[in-house]
């Protein structure tokens, strides 16, 4: 839907004229001519002001009364007076009234010296108090939730941390109880506050009454510094602050950018930061040694090592994980093609489209990049209608699933869901239609069928009128998930939509590492070289597992990925990595691959720690800057391969990250211009630039999308049919982050009401589910909206991870 338009209008405020937006709020208005007006309650993203802590009374021309500001449209020809006598008063006595039950304790308090209750008592309240009744007193604190300590003496009851777990969140854990003065912020039946968004109350929160459990009384405002950076634990690459001191990180903020994060984070974003100084985390180059057991080595013996590399040429295979930068994705493109003579080096987890065919792949990566058919993040909340399809928002890209629901609530956003997993977002949709588990190409197509006019089954079809009627603007939120082999029907459903070109409108993909699609502009793919450029194609990741397994590839490089935890085949993987000769890896911690079977280890820089290039999945390259040192013996990723560039008979020509970020540029045509400068803090879309032409053109038009499949048929004796998805938490850096082992992903085995109660299983009970002799074991979660003959299982996670089963079909019992 058309974004508001924007009309500028003008009013007078203390004597001044200001213009403004119409219908913007007077606080805005008088804040965007420096004109303070002191508030506690409002805050724009949480939508709709409620006037709740009158402390921006102000006077406007014509109104006998005081009007609050943050609830008052701005009007043309208005004349707001901010200085007046009883503006004052008022003022005064709201800072008064607030006073009376509110602890006089910012010494001890963790907002002291960065606390708006301050800073408005010494700027708008009197200095004294007439108040000599006892305070009001709670147990103090108390752990709202493991991540957050709530001290309800504190609290203003200005409904912020309400309202987003209400209307921003929509999780409604949050509610105020009591009434009165005996009102206090609290939660239904006083069960913790567990949500993937929780810890944004502490930072909407004016007063110390909701303060992190991990961050209290590690720091004053006066003994930090905070440094800009991202967020590169999921694809949503959230922009953040880093609160930092003595070259540590011991918080994380929202650093607002409206076009990718809208200010909000989530809670792995927020509190994984401790992952950078666990005693878990590797800062020395460990070597295997005759004994089988990784030791400390210097980073000479480390480099030798590794460089030894050098003697597989030809029989070398890489592995991108999507914490890489562009650059260091870059570098070891050119150091696997040019030093290693290979062409094996992937960063992807779905399998080809068809194996050996890498022309198709090629024009399909290339379609798929085209700049008119690239949505924005923003597009998602004023797209006439968005289709949701082969991701999970809420696990795959938390910050998207607040984007939509945003758009829903405020916009009207018809939203459409197909998943073969329920989503989190149903309650919000339109439609909702679940497939097979491993079925999304084939539900595409038949999509596209109706799209077309063809026959279709019944959901495809609704879904299809539903398109047909949502509006001009439609945007399809799509998985990397979905597979390769839905890529065809994907390319004609958005052709037969007419969204290539249309603005507010297009594709947003959801990959499935953090810089996904940074790291494929950047080279390391099989089938395309830096800036989807043509290259003689390799094997894919699933190719080098079976070629290493056997013998054909005998040594892998593995930067910042372990693929017996992250990729499918988890058997085949631990085969290759058993027979390969030499296994070097990047990593920050040991996960269970890495310490079976590397044979060097590289310590890994954190997300604080990198200079580099990164690319969001709507085509925003967003830099990467160093908040704190690297701890010991550290060294940046691109250094490291350089060095290994060096050993294996190739000059990178780099010396700095800014030189290595060069060399992208100068190998990828639709970066050029870009520079670092003008990447600056909010990130320059490469698709909106004039060197976008540039991308290479699809040299064929994309294959014809498969025919429907056949319904899968219905099993029987204890056998479902199996779907993987991955938590949110699934993490290593959640897995060794002290205040987040709460939320440690296990096996979660989902399953529907009917199929539970055949088999006798209750809701968190022990289960078993096998396959071909192998055997996991979770607990199970009984879920309304599972479809009957289905469940799904948790992946990427470190033990009984479901990329251990190879087949579609599992037999499950109780434990």
């Amino acid at each position: 839907m058309p974004r508001p338009e924007q009309k500028i209008i003008k009013l007078t405020i203390d004597g001044r004229e200001v213009e403004a937006v119409e219908g913007s709020m007077l606080v805005d208005a008088a804040k965007a001519a420096d004109v303070e007006i002191p508030y506690f309650c409002y805050e724009p993203k949480l939508g709709q002001p409620v006037g709740a802590c009158r402390m921006c009374l102000v006077e406007i021309e014509g109104i006998p009364k005081l009007q609050t500001s943050c609830s008052t449209p701005v009007r043309d020809g208005m004349v707001v007076n901010t200085q007046a006598a009883r503006v004052k008063d008022a003022q005064n006595s709201i800072v008064e009234f607030l006073l009376v039950n509110h602890p006089l304790d910012c010494p001890v308090c963790d907002k002291g010296g960065e606390c708006p209750l301050q800073d408005i008592t010494f700027g708008w309240g009197k200095g004294r108090s007439r108040v000599i009744e006892p305070k009001r007193h709670f147990v103090k604190p108390l752990a709202l939730s493991p991540l957050i300590a709530i001290d309800r003496e504190r609290c203003i009851l200005c409904y912020r941390c309400v309202r987003f777990s209400q209307e921003i969140a929509e999780d409604w854990q949050l509610i105020f109880t009591e009434r009165g003065s005996h009102t206090f912020v609290g939660t239904h039946d006083g069960h913790p506050y567990v949500a993937p968004f929780s810890g944004n109350i502490i930072e909407l929160c004016p007063v110390g009454a909701l303060t992190s459990q991990p961050y209290r009384f590690r720091a004053r405002p006066w003994d930090i510094e905070g440094a800009g950076g991202i967020c590169t634990l999921c694809p949503s690459q959230c922009n953040v602050e880093f609160t930092v001191r003595d070259d540590k990180v011991l918080r994380v903020l929202s650093r607002e950018n409206p076009a990718v994060d809208d200010g909000w984070l989530c809670d792995k974003g927020r509190f994984a930061y401790q992952s950078i100084h666990v005693d878990e985390r590797i800062t020395t180059p460990l070597l295997r040694d005759e004994s089988g057991e990784l030791r400390p080595v210097p980073w000479d013996d480390a480099l030798r090592a590794a460089g030894a590399i050098a003697e597989h040429r030809g029989r070398a295979a890489a592995l991108v994980g999507g914490q890489a930068t562009n650059e260091e994705a870059f570098l070891l493109g050119r150091i696997v093609r040019e030093g290693l003579e290979s062409r094996d080096i992937d960063s992807r987890l779905s399998p080809a489209v068809r194996p050996g065919d890498a022309t198709v792949e090629l024009d399909l990566a290339r379609a798929l990049a085209a700049p008119a058919l690239q949505a924005t993040v923003a597009d998602l909340e004023f797209a006439h209608t968005v289709l949701v399809v082969g991701t999970e928002p809420l696990d795959d890209s938390p910050i998207l699933d607040l984007r939509i629901r945003k758009g829903v609530r405020r916009h009207g956003v018809q939203l459409l869901i197909a998943t073969e997993r329920p989503s989190a977002l149903d309650p919000n949709a339109a439609f909702s239609v679940r497939y097979a588990p491993r079925r999304g190409a084939a539900f595409l197509a038949d999509l596209d069928g109706a799209l077309a006019g063809g026959a279709a089954s019944p959901e495809a079809a609704q879904l299809a009128n539903l398109l047909r009627g949502g509006g001009e603007e439609v945007v399809i939120l799509w998985g990397e998930a979905l597979g390769a082999e839905a890529l065809p029907a994907l390319l004609s459903v958005a052709d037969r939509l007419g969204l290539a070109g249309r603005a507010g409108a297009g594709l947003l993909e959801v990959p499935s590492g953090a810089n996904g699609r940074g790291i494929r502009e950047a080279g390391a793919l099989p089938n395309a070289g830096p800036g989807y450029s043509e290259v003689t194609a390799g094997r894919s990741a699933a190719e080098i597992a079976t070629a290493a397994a056997a013998g054909d590839v005998t040594a892998l490089y593995l930067f910042q990925v372990d693929p017996v935890r992250e990729l499918p085949g988890r058997g085949t993987w631990e085969r290759a990595l058993a027979r390969a000769e030499l296994v070097v890896a990047h990593a920050a911690v040991l996960t269970e691959g890495i310490a079976a079977h590397a044979t060097v280890v590289f310590p890994a820089e954190s997300h604080a720690e990198k200079e580099g290039t990164i690319v969001h999945p709507d085509g925003r390259v967003q830099r990467l800057r160093s908040a704190i040192k690297r701890p010991n013996h550290v060294r940046a990723g691109w250094q490291v391969l350089t060095d290994i560039a060096r050993a294996v008979g190739v000059d990178l020509h780099v010396l700095t990250a800014g030189m290595a970020f060069r060399r992208l540029v100068e190998a990828v045509p639709f970066y050029e211009g870009l520079t670092l400068e003008a990447i600056g803090g909010r990130g320059v879309r490469w698709p909106e630039t004039d060197a976008a032409s540039a991308l290479p053109a699809a040299r064929t038009s994309p294959p014809t999308p498969p025919a429907p499949a056949a319904p899968l048929a219905a099993p029987s004796n204890g056998r479902l049919h199996a779907g993987v998805y991955r938590s949110i938490w699934a993490s290593p850096e959640v897995d060794v982050s002290p205040s987040l082992q709460f939320t440690v992903a296990e096996q979660l085995v989902e399953l529907s009401p009917q199929d539970a109660a055949a088999l006798g299983i209750e809701h968190g009970a022990p289960v078993q589910v096998a396959q071909n002799g192998t055997r996991l074991s979770g607990r199970a979660a009984i879920r309304t909206g599972v479809p009957a003959g289905t469940l799904f299982l948790a992946a990427g996670i470190a033990r009984d991870s479901a990329n251990a089963l190879t087949d579609d079909v599992v037999e499950v019992a109780k434990g």
